[in-house]
């Protein structure tokens, strides 16, 4: 989900007990993994950073209120429980067909050919474009340390940086235009005489 830099697995693993749509959080607890020939695994996330609540963007949790409508919907008398996204029996989606659906529409709305991980990409690259703290975006993204996120998205930084010497030199500017000239040596004395 790109309004909050989740993964693909963990998008996948989401379950409704960790929704919390009136706070506007979620817990990222599990992830889900297809290994052994396509076998599909929930696990806990690769680090400690990685289990964390997140703060979703309104554009998320109006999707993730959109899926509570359907899902209440097609069971009226059920809880929201379960995988927030799976099949109609509540088995996960596999990543593939997912993806492979990622591709279909992109297809269709003649959009560049994407991979789910691109969209987390893409909001990191947004978040740098947009200059919030490296720190920020290392803890949104929920890598293990700061230097992973600058390992990744480095590249992208080197504008932020032009940006923030320019700024500097800006301000700089502005303040030694506003400070009163300083007077030659001599000067102070013949005021004072």
């Amino acid at each position: 989900m790109l309004g909050t830099g989740m993964r693909r697995g963990e998008v996948l693993a989401l379950h409704w007990s960790d929704v919390h749509l009136m706070d506007r959080k979620l817990y990222v607890r599990w992830t889900l993994a297809a290994i052994d020939n396509g076998k599909i695994h929930l696990r806990e996330p690769k680090t400690e950073a990685g289990r964390a609540w997140i703060s979703p963007s309104p554009r998320v949790m109006a999707a993730l209120h959109r899926q509570a409508a359907i899902q209440m919907a097609a069971h009226p008398d059920a809880r929201l429980e379960g995988l927030v996204f799976g099949r109609p029996g509540g088995t996960p989606l596999r990543p593939q067909w997912v993806l492979d659906q990622l591709r279909k529409r992109t297809a269709e709305l003649d959009l560049p050919r994407i991979g789910l991980h691109d969209l987390r990409h893409t909001a990191a690259g947004i978040m740098i474009a947009e200059n919030i703290p490296i720190a920020v975006i290392s803890k949104t993204l929920r890598h293990s340390t700061i230097a992973t996120t600058i390992n990744l998205y480095g590249n992208l930084l080197k504008d932020s940086a032009d940006q923030a010497v320019l700024a500097l030199a800006h301000a700089l500017d502005r303040a030694a235009a506003k400070r009163s000239p300083i007077p030659e040596p001599g000067e102070v004395f013949r005021r004072a005489a």
